[in-house]
């Protein structure tokens, strides 16, 4: 059996359900995501510029190729409103094989059988 391309869990906290919407919705749209799951209700508590700060936030967690980070990274800089977005990237050692596959077909150019 041939190894699969690796993917990976890419991570970013956005203030709004209506951000992470759009960024979500883009990242598919543009093929840099298969499926982004968005996680509301975060209690966030962080220091920035020398203040502890506090904030509700909503998770995405973006399953994608391992190769299209930079091109994530760039394109969720270039959405989201925060100064600073966090953005990180989980490699997934194991995933189920028709899903890892999955994953990896709805970020290529599509056949006419998939549109």
């Amino acid at each position: 059996m041939t190894a699969l391309e690796p993917i990976s869990l890419v991570m970013t906290s956005v203030g709004t359900e209506q951000q992470a919407v759009e960024i979500s919705e883009e990242l598919i749209g543009r093929r840099l995501a298969t499926c982004v799951n968005i996680v509301p209700c975060l209690r966030s508590i962080y220091r920035w510029k020398g203040k502890i700060c506090e904030d509700t936030e909503y998770l995405l967690l973006i399953k994608t190729p391992a190769a299209l980070f930079e091109e994530v990274a760039a394109a969720i800089r270039e959405l989201h409103s925060y100064e600073l977005p966090e953005i990180m990237s989980i490699p997934i050692g194991n995933a189920e094989t028709a899903f890892h596959e999955w994953v990896l077909r709805m970020v290529a150019e599509p056949d006419s059988s998939e549109e």
